[in-house]
């Protein structure tokens, strides 16, 4: 595993890794997770020491369309229709784990609410998870105190967004993939603000792009290098 942090790289080896890895992400204390395909007996998550040795393997369910960790020691997964409607831990479409890999909770919306068929838009800061899902996009606010917020919301599909406070930016919503969606939170819904056409520093259109990455009030979007990533922010 090659990693970049402030422009430093360096090389950190993972032993008898036995994965295809399709998702990973960084734990405290130096600590990572990593979610993927190959391992015996659908164990199919994995977290690693700080020496590159295995910790734990367990079973995070199929079809994960994000993992994302916090600062807090929570893992976040999240999932789409494939798994949803076929594995048991993957059918509540957004589910929590602790550092160890102990599932802690998994989403059960309110009566009359759609559940999750697909999450678009995902992201995590601490202690929180927001997700735009499918089929009928609301906002879903899911916090570790128990705490859970649905807002309707007039952005379809986005592909990521970045939350602060009370407002939010939503990109690549109602199919149109360079498109900026600023919006203002209120206790039920997402009022939309302002629109705008996201380009390039240089001025070049947005046109295909890796899956966002949001965390907090940042949104992460790479370029054309591995090592090369945008950032923007609320």
């Amino acid at each position: 595993m090659v990693i970049d942090s402030g422009g430093a790289v360096r090389e950190q080896w993972l032993h008898d890794m036995n994965l295809r890895v399709t998702h990973l992400d960084a734990l405290p204390n130096d600590r990572f997770v990593l979610q993927g395909h190959g391992a015996a007996g659908d164990q199919n998550a994995q977290i690693y020491g700080r020496d590159g040795r295995r910790r734990r393997s367990f079973v995070m369910g199929h079809a994960v369309e994000y993992l994302m960790a916090d600062r807090r020691h929570h893992v976040w997964s999240a999932y789409f229709d494939e798994g949803v409607y076929s594995d048991p831990i993957s059918a509540d479409g957004l589910v929590r784990w602790d550092s160890g890999g102990n599932r802690q909770w998994g989403y059960r919306p309110p009566e009359g609410i759609e559940y999750i068929d697909t999450v678009y838009a995902f992201n995590v800061d601490d202690g929180v998870a927001w997700a735009n899902y499918y089929p009928t996009f609301p906002l879903l606010e899911a916090r570790t105190n128990g705490e859970i917020r649905l807002r309707k919301s007039p952005v379809i599909a986005p592909a990521g967004m970045a939350v602060h406070g009370e407002q939010v930016i939503m990109l690549g919503g109602c199919r149109q993939p360079d498109r900026l969606h600023r919006c203002r939170m209120t206790e039920h819904e997402v009022l939309l603000i302002e629109e705008a056409c996201l380009t390039l520093p240089n001025g070049a259109p947005l046109r295909g792009y890796a899956r966002p990455v949001g965390r907090g009030r940042h949104l992460y979007l790479r370029g054309a290098s591995p090592r090369q990533w945008y950032v923007m922010g609320v």
